[in-house]
């Protein structure tokens, strides 16, 4: 019997969008009677065929709870759950398969990593993070330095959207404890140069932490080569089902953290008197785990190995490229955020139009956009919005759909005018 989950990627030279359109079956549908134009892959991907399959697979042919059933299911299960670890370590090049921790997600890593370096912080201390964090790499910070009497402290950014560097350069210091930043913002697009920031937090022994949920969807990571403590990220944003995320975690330091939650699985004995805590990676994952999402994001990683990722991220940037030659073509349109190194990210505004009219508007002709705040507060103060419009790009998106989005953008603009 084939384990979906572990089955080896065959490589697909070059890149024919129109062939791995064909791979997503949602896309083909319509929307308000016109053919479906998703572009708030930034918010939720969609999922290929392969991992519907190898979710269907799973739960018609192997469902069990894992590693204590003694019986044929709970060893197919188990071995596809495991293995499912063994294929995220190997995408982000990870030293162990102890360091790679099932969680709900990018937010939840988040929480647990700060709930674990509580007893290294205490008054005076100081975290760094930067204004173009999601709220889910600001508030657990934020209750950390509460609890603890530490100072969170940001890391300003540039008109342009990029780090600011002399910022960076002059926060951080002695009292740096954590230094918790974004590989790809969320609402700029912007690729922070992570590898260069964890080598300077290193020379003041301070811990680093990556939210990685925008990068894994168009590039793969390399932890060993970021030299970063720990990498995170979300299933559902890197075309994998909803409910599952990955941590990776320096062994060492998860060794040293205590346990997030208590119950099953994460224990190695228990009695009234003393409980003792499993080995790593189960020390962090109490009860049943999201096994069939597991599988499903095995299989993301299997279809995403499959593509020519080289080619895959020039058709990205011929789209991002397309687009920014297109801005000119809307008068009053502005970009948020220009940064040199980008992912297919635009947010932008349009003088005299509310986002969320845009995006209504946009809906009716069969576009699908993001409109608010991003969940990054703080960032659209520092723009002085209070959101943007923003359209989100993936591979299977196509030069069309990109001029699809200017013109509908055009109708928009006549309407209200």
């Amino acid at each position: 019997m084939t384990d979906l989950s572990v089955a080896k990627a065959v490589s697909r030279p070059g890149f024919d969008v129109e062939s791995v359109r064909q791979d997503f079956p949602i896309l083909s549908q319509t929307v308000q009677g016109k053919p479906l134009v998703y572009l708030d892959n930034g918010a939720s991907s969609q999922k290929p065929t392969a991992v519907l399959d190898a979710m269907d697979h799973y739960y018609r042919q192997m469902h069990s709870n894992v590693h204590r059933g003694a019986h044929t299911l709970g060893d197919r299960a188990t071995a596809a759950f495991e293995g499912a670890r063994e294929t995220v370590r190997a995408f982000l090049n990870a030293p162990s398969t102890r360091e790679i921790i099932w969680t709900r997600g990018t937010t939840e890593a988040i929480n647990l990593v700060a709930n674990g370096l509580a007893s290294k912080l205490g008054a005076g201390d100081e975290i760094l993070v930067s204004v173009m964090e999601h709220h889910a790499n600001i508030v657990p910070w934020q209750m950390l330095a509460e609890r603890t009497g530490a100072k969170l402290i940001p890391v300003q950014v540039t008109p342009g959207g990029e780090l600011d560097m002399a910022s960076f350069d002059s926060l951080l210091g002695d009292n740096t404890r954590i230094l918790a930043l974004t590989h790809v913002s969320n609402v700029l697009g912007t690729v922070n140069p992570v590898q260069q920031l964890v080598a300077k937090a290193r020379k003041f022994d301070a811990i680093t932490v990556i939210d990685g949920a925008q990068a894994v969807p168009h590039f793969q990571p390399d932890v060993q080569a970021l030299d970063c403590d720990f990498y995170m990220f979300s299933s559902h944003k890197m075309f994998g089902p909803t409910g599952i995320g990955v941590l990776y975690g320096r062994e060492s330091l998860l060794d040293a953290m205590p346990p997030y939650q208590g119950g099953g699985e994460m224990i190695e004995r228990v009695s009234f008197e003393r409980t003792t805590w499993n080995t790593l990676p189960y020390k962090f994952e109490a009860g049943t785990p999201a096994i069939a999402e597991a599988v499903g994001l095995s299989a993301a990683i299997n279809y995403l190995n499959t593509l020519d990722r080289v080619a895959m991220e020039q058709a990205e940037q011929e789209l991002l490229a397309r687009a920014n030659a297109l801005v000119e073509t809307v008068p009053g349109m502005e970009v948020i955020g220009t940064a040199a190194n980008k992912v297919p990210v635009m947010s932008f505004k349009i003088a005299g139009l509310h986002p969320s009219d845009i995006g209504t508007l946009l809906d009716q002709q069969g576009i699908a956009i993001r409109t608010g705040h991003h969940c990054a507060m703080p960032l659209m103060d520092f723009y002085g919005v209070p959101g943007t419009a923003r359209a989100s790009f993936a591979f299977y998106n196509t030069l069309d759909e990109v001029e699809q989005l200017f013109t509908a953008l055009k109708k928009v603009q006549r309407l209200f005018s």
